[in-house]
């Protein structure tokens, strides 16, 4: 995955949580937030699915190369423990920001993500 050094600039959490609400909104999907965290510095997490069903979670992680995004959570399979999975996240991280998106072309989605940084 690709990934954006840390020294470069990030955009503040709550104004890209909203971009990706309305990325998802003209791909012709839906997308929501579940969970507001720290409006400025938050670290976000996208739940993404796909005709209502779940297909992964995507969380912007610093690595030794930068800011990526990584798969984490439930496989899925799995869909029926991801309210528990994301009820955790905010337990142990409550300035994280948790999106929604059901988009109709979901692995294209998140390759695009990855690949951004």
């Amino acid at each position: 995955m690709s990934a954006t050094p840390p020294d470069q600039p990030r955009l503040a959490a709550g104004f890209e949580a909203s971009a990706f609400v309305r990325r998802a909104e003209v791909e012709g999907g839906f997308g929501t937030v579940l969970h507001r965290g720290d409006a400025g510095r938050g670290t976000l997490l996208l739940a993404i699915a796909e005709r209502g069903q779940h297909v992964a979670c995507l969380a912007r992680s610093l690595g030794s190369n930068g800011y990526e995004w990584i798969r984490v959570g439930p496989p899925p399979a799995e869909s029926a423990i991801l309210s528990s999975f994301l009820e955790k996240r905010r337990r142990n991280d409550p300035d994280e920001w948790q999106i929604e998106l059901d988009i109709p072309s979901a692995e294209r989605f998140i390759a695009e993500t990855s690949a951004a940084g």
